[in-house]
């Protein structure tokens, strides 16, 4: 088991100042924060999300912007289809919601965009719910401290019984769960763990001498010359342009593999990310 005092104890001391954690910080703030962390470093969110929520603080501001300039504030954080899901989303809770951020994670499954891990962080840290709150880095701590594995197995529904099990049964869950999040990102991390400082005074893979994944060791996954950096480049022309633009523009964006640019010219259009005009030229949606 995972001792709650000594993780809470050190997460009161050591935790890092991000402004979505902060007193005053609505319920959709963090929901936004939840959807530009996925796959993205906090690096990369922080000045992006502090320009979200001042241009659109609540759901009912986002969802009157049009698509275009949600993907324009998007900016680089990559996967754009995030960006469009949440201004989705904020359209059903200004509409059907009273601009209010639900509360239970039945009926934020329910909004576009939002899945297991973000229905559940969004009813704990921004509710104050006793809820398991499950990312890869929960997994990892749990596979080490509680299971005595170096690396997490595929996810399940078990990671929720793990964590759920190991929750406080008080006032203090929500406090444990984010701790047990920062502990994976900041100290117990997949490459280079920090065992040395580690708050925990038992770890069962510590106990175990530190065995090793039994595993194949994950590829980074590569970026130059995917078909996300195609996109990406697509999209940039478009954001950098006040008006709709010609092929050609685009064209010049990726001359590597032109049926590859082809390709994921025709997905962003598919996706809903591009529009083509009655001209023939491309646009931001609603901005042809």
């Amino acid at each position: 088991m995972i001792d709650s005092n000594e993780l809470s104890a050190w997460y009161a001391a050591e935790q890092r100042d991000l402004p979505w954690r902060r007193p005053g910080v609505s319920a959709w703030q963090i929901l936004v924060s939840e959807f530009m962390l996925q796959q993205t470093p906090v690096a990369r969110v922080e000045p992006i999300w502090r320009d979200w929520i001042a241009r659109w603080p609540t759901p009912a501001a986002t969802a009157a912007a049009s698509v275009g300039d949600v993907l324009r504030a998007w900016g680089k954080l990559g996967y754009p289809r995030r960006a469009k899901r949440l201004h989705e989303c904020a359209t059903v809770i200004a509409a059907e919601h009273g601009d209010v951020v639900p509360d239970d994670v039945d009926t934020l499954l329910s909004l576009p965009g939002i899945g297991t891990y973000t229905a559940r962080a969004v009813a704990c840290f921004a509710y104050r719910q006793r809820v398991p709150v499950v990312d890869t880095n929960v997994r990892r701590v749990v596979a080490r401290a509680v299971h005595g594995r170096a690396d997490a197995a595929a996810a399940s529904v078990r990671d929720l019984d793990d964590v759920a099990a190991l929750l406080p049964d008080d006032d203090t869950a929500p406090v444990f769960s984010v701790a047990l999040m920062e502990l994976g990102a900041t100290v117990c991390t997949a490459r280079s763990p920090k065992c040395g400082v580690c708050p925990l005074s038992h770890c069962a893979w510590r106990a175990l001498g530190f065995p090793a994944a039994t595993s194949p060791a994950r590829t980074a996954q590569k970026y130059a010359g995917t078909d996300r950096q195609v996109r990406g480049r697509l999209l940039d022309v478009l954001r950098n342009s006040p008006a709709p633009v010609t092929r050609g523009a685009l064209d010049v964006a990726w001359t590597t593999d032109t049926a590859q640019r082809d390709r994921c010219l025709d997905s962003l259009l598919v996706d809903g990310l591009v529009e083509q005009t009655d001209d023939g030229r491309f646009a931001l949606p609603g901005e042809g």
